[in-house]
């Protein structure tokens, strides 16, 4: 495991950056519209002064043609940031440039709490624990896990510094995160109008909550491994009290607490704001998540979501963990993820 010093370090390299070779060096130029803006949080008082809670930043891009009608939101995972959706950990474009290359405006949310979106304790409550190097190697790579897919060699301690240097706090109360998280993006739905929803991982949760929030204007989801399995919890991050969130849903017939959730049989847990709603759920040959799956696409097609799981060896792409969104063939997955879209526009 890499340690926090010099010491063990593989040889230096050039990157990008440097004074040999810029950044902007082998970046081809590419023309498109962008900004960002933010979704407001709350006003507050804390000791006769007045502060602001959980606000929302948000970048956007779109090509000079749009021709897709709907825009694509990309929610980042847990403990992270926006940038997840940009350059790979190899410097390749990501996902937030290729769905601009497909056509799409694209909105990138940094969510309450994490990258540029501010965090103070005294008005948000207590972080969750520091992410360390321990755990981004048993969630992305662990020994023998299988993964061949990884965009960097483990070894090289630089590029394993530059990885989990994204990673921040996040709220401890998950249930508090997450609603912070659904209102904020349902909020930017209103400004911006019916969307197609990309979560990954911790935020998985945050596309089921949006949806219950604004079910007119989330057209479809797609859900790259997201948190689980249905009342799962997750080190350092919290429990999924109400089944697929911490957060309440609002179920048909109504569910008062999330122990009422956990009785109930699994086909009364209708949920009428997942009704008929596409989603699509991604999921990589050899992560941990991928064993989720069974238990969130039951409960989803419980609740009345209309579900494609969308396993990548089943489409000829092996190999992949939980980061399949930056691994080395992250085109790849987001090509059957773009041929999915494509085929609910012929439904």
């Amino acid at each position: 495991m890499p340690s926090a010093s010099n010491a063990g370090r593989s040889p230096a390299r050039p990157h990008p950056g440097s004074p040999t070779t810029p950044v902007w060096a082998d970046v081809p130029a590419r023309t498109s519209r962008r900004g960002d803006f933010w979704i407001t949080g709350d006003r507050v008082e804390k000791d006769g002064a007045h502060y602001q809670a959980g606000p929302m930043y948000v970048a956007w891009e779109a090509p000079v043609d749009v021709t897709q009608a709907l825009p694509i939101v990309l929610v980042h995972g847990g403990t992270l940031q926006g940038t997840e959706w940009g350059d790979t950990p190899d410097g390749r474009p990501g996902w937030a440039q290729r769905f601009v290359e497909a056509g799409h405006a694209v909105f990138v949310v940094d969510r309450p709490g994490h990258g540029r979106s501010p965090y103070h304790p005294d008005i948000l409550g207590p972080t969750s624990p520091p992410f360390s190097y321990e755990r981004g190697r048993a969630v992305y790579f662990p020994e023998g896990g299988g993964e061949t897919q990884w965009p960097f060699d483990p070894s090289d301690a630089d590029a394993f510094d530059a990885f989990i240097a994204a990673y921040g706090p996040m709220p401890a109360d998950l249930a508090h995160a997450q609603s912070l998280d659904a209102d904020r993006l349902a909020r930017l739905l209103d400004r911006i109008g019916p969307a197609i929803v990309v979560t990954h991982s911790a935020s998985g949760p945050d596309g089921w909550l949006l949806v219950d929030r604004r079910p007119d204007l989330v057209r479809a989801i797609v859900t790259v491994e997201p948190m689980g399995p249905a009342f799962g919890h997750t080190p350092g991050i919290g429990t999924l009290t109400w089944g697929l969130t911490a957060a309440p849903m609002r179920f048909d017939p109504p569910r008062a607490t999330p122990d009422e959730v956990r009785a109930a049989a699994a086909e009364t847990l209708r949920i009428p704001s997942l009704t008929g709603l596409p989603v699509a759920l991604v999921t990589g040959e050899t992560s941990v998540f991928a064993t989720f799956a069974p238990s969130i696409i039951g409960f989803l097609e419980h609740a009345g979501a209309r579900v494609d799981h969308l396993h990548m060896p089943a489409h000829g792409i092996r190999g992949n963990g939980h980061g399949m969104i930056y691994e080395k063939n992250s085109d790849d997955v987001l090509a059957v993820v773009l041929a999915w879209l494509d085929g609910l526009r012929t439904r």
